[in-house]
């Protein structure tokens, strides 16, 4: 009777110690306008851009304001590198790495960006871009088959992280990296709504559970941290 009890206490004493987001995920009515209402580790989601954004992805300025130049310098791609683009949108980076690697696994769960992804892969001439009709909860990449997933501005708007990083890893080689570019959520001088900016300790405490090592964040970028991340071998 004696043990009955004490597990008992210990299992109140557990749910009441363990942190809010230990469930996964907590649902609140009321919510920051730019979210979902949805809540992972204390992070409400935010809202994912529409396909309707498209031509904010690709606007002339996103050169000056984000360097994507210094961004794939700091990625350290090999010309026989798999690179998933988790997120991919219009492909802005995709079709800027794809000479540079050996395929480029454009990922997105929106039918519309699938077909702007298509079309400008025809325009574009580039073979070696393969756009991936993700779902809410799996990125539908092979197994055991990327080098190096790369998610920009993209993971803080999954509506289930915990799944789709779970696919993430399984789609990673031994040694494989993820690298995350978030704009910095600890600095109110970047002017990005809250919700679309996240802070290192969010990424990192979230990757971690994701079974993934930290391995640095790079800071040379004007407005994002560039998070890196690996899988075990």
């Amino acid at each position: 009777m004696f043990w009955k009890r004490f597990a008992a206490i210990l299992a109140v004493w557990l749910c009441l110690s363990l942190p809010a987001w230990a469930d996964d995920y907590q649902f609140q009515s009321k919510h920051d306008s730019d979210g979902i209402g949805k809540f992972y580790m204390g992070r409400e989601i935010a809202q994912v851009m529409g396909h309707q954004g498209a031509g904010w992805l690709e606007r002339s300025s996103r050169s000056s304001e984000e360097q994507p130049g210094k961004a794939i310098a700091a990625l350290q791609l090999k010309s026989d590198s798999v690179v998933a683009d988790i997120g991919a949108g219009t492909g802005y980076f995709s079709f800027r790495i794809a000479s540079q690697v050996a395929k480029v696994y454009a990922v997105d769960v929106q039918p519309e960006m699938i077909e702007i992804l298509n079309d400008l892969k025809a325009e574009k001439k580039i073979s070696n871009v393969e756009p991936i009709l993700g779902s809410e909860t799996n990125p539908n990449l092979p197994e055991n088959s990327v080098d190096l997933a790369l998610m920009v501005d993209a993971y803080h708007e999954f509506e289930y992280p915990k799944e789709m990083m779970a696919g993430i890893v399984r789609s990673l080689k031994p040694h494989g990296r993820v690298v995350l570019l978030e704009y910095r959520g600890e600095n109110p001088f970047v002017f990005i709504k809250p919700l679309h900016k996240m802070t290192q300790k969010q990424v990192r405490q979230e990757m971690t559970v994701a079974g993934l090592n930290y391995v640095e964040t790079r800071n040379s970028l004007p407005q994002q941290h560039i998070l890196i991340f690996e899988k075990a071998g």
